[in-house]
């Protein structure tokens, strides 16, 4: 068991991996906004991870 398994059949619907991405790049301004860098820069690296992951080297087959 991984701690964030982006392979996950929950991430196979596109509304879900773009909720996501959406929710850590959106928190990461966020926090640019009211001054805190630190999770500013966890938040907005969270986001760039999933969004390769979901939409770069995703595949939403099922696992055999």
């Amino acid at each position: 068991m991984k701690f964030l398994d982006v392979q996950h059949p929950f991430f196979r619907p596109l509304w879900r991996r773009v909720a996501v991405v959406t929710l850590c790049l959106g928190w990461a301004v966020f926090e640019i906004v009211t001054g805190s860098p630190f999770f500013a820069i966890l938040f907005g690296a969270a986001g760039l991870y999933c969004a390769h992951q979901f939409f770069i080297a995703f595949d939403p087959k099922d696992p055999e």
